[in-house]
């Protein structure tokens, strides 16, 4: 078994094992995994570094705790907004590292699956679910944009408009029905039932892999780094107004947010 860490100079919010050809990266941030700034390049380079790895043929990516992510830390944006083009830029390059790796990579994920954990469920080649995983995209709620295109690659249009307008999220049992998972189990069971699915992917030839992946990503509608690259301009642009900075500033204070 080989443990990295990305960046060891610093604390990083993950770790990673690799193991007989499959790479577990364990997103463990409490309370919820959400990252900040820096966590989400650190995020996007250790990707980075997993598909470029010949040691690798299949990233299995999970995380610890309450859920498997929260998304970004509003905290930090509450104190520091300027950062959002440096948080947009980390989240951007977290969901491509996914997507356009050259390995297939199979989410893992449990509890709440928000914001930037869509993000990554999205870009992601395989969804596995424990029963109690539930997935939204709270953004309208904090002010903010995003995640819709990751989000219309697991649901059809109109549930991801109603997901996206109302803020409210879905169970595991709802997102296997209408097909972004490909299986629900127990908690108890999600990570042995995602590395064995891991485990024979990763028995077949790697350059086929490779070929069927690139072959996948080459045949989907649309470019799915552009679409989120024109979501991102209107976070920005959200980010701008009176109404973001009073739903960032009633999350944090844990209170209703008061619009004009």
């Amino acid at each position: 078994m080989t443990t990295i860490n990305a960046m060891p100079a610093r604390p990083e919010p993950f770790r990673i094992d690799i193991t007989d050809g499959v790479a577990e990266l364990v997103i463990d941030h409490p309370p919820v995994n959400a990252l900040d700034c820096a966590g989400w390049h650190a995020l996007a380079a250790a990707i980075d570094g997993l598909g470029a790895d010949p040691a690798v043929r299949v990233i299995v990516l999970r995380g610890e705790g309450r859920g498997f992510c929260a998304g970004v830390d509003i905290k930090e944006l509450a104190a520091h907004p300027q950062r959002i083009v440096e948080v947009n830029a980390g989240n951007y390059a977290t969901f491509r590292a996914v997507h356009r790796s050259p390995k297939p990579v199979i989410a893992a994920v449990h509890g709440f699956v928000l914001g930037g954990g869509i993000g990554i469920c999205g870009a992601a080649d395989i969804i596995v679910a424990a029963e109690c995983a539930r997935f939204g995209v709270p953004e309208i709620d904090r002010g903010a944009m995003g995640g819709g295109a990751h989000l219309q690659r697991m649901f059809g249009v109109q549930k991801v408009r109603a997901m996206y307008f109302t803020g409210e999220m879905i169970d595991a049992a709802e997102a296997w029905r209408l097909g972004a998972v490909e299986r629900v189990v127990p908690l108890g069971g999600l990570r042995d039932a995602a590395l064995a699915l891991a485990r024979k992917i990763a028995a077949k030839s790697p350059a086929m892999l490779q070929l069927a992946k690139e072959a996948l990503n080459g045949v989907e509608d649309g470019d799915l780094e552009a679409k989120y690259r024109w979501e991102q301009g209107f976070t920005l642009q959200a980010y701008m107004s009176a109404d973001s900075g009073e739903a960032r500033a009633a999350f944090v204070e844990g209170r209703e947010a008061r619009f004009a």
